[in-house]
């Protein structure tokens, strides 16, 4: 009998991330409204890289992660590397 086993990522750097230390409502702000105060948090976050990162990696499509939004990281994926 095989039994598969799923990976899970590791999400270690999120218990550093400034953003689990201020709330979500900056990061996933309603349509239309400004991610400007999420941006400048994210400005001063020791691991923004990381969580770029990972929003790129698990295809993340709503809030601003890694200091970018939604357009700015889609409008990044179409940037050949």
């Amino acid at each position: 009998m095989h039994i598969e086993t799923i990976a899970t990522p590791d999400l270690a750097w999120q218990q550093e991330a400034l953003c689990a230390q201020t709330g979500g409502d900056f990061f996933f702000p309603e349509p239309g409204s400004s991610v400007r105060d999420a941006k400048r948090i994210c400005a001063l976050c020791p691991i923004r890289s990381a969580c770029l990162e990972y929003a790129l990696s698990n295809d993340e499509r709503f809030g601003v992660w890694g200091g970018l939004s939604e357009k700015e990281r889609v409008a990044l994926r179409r940037v050949p590397r």
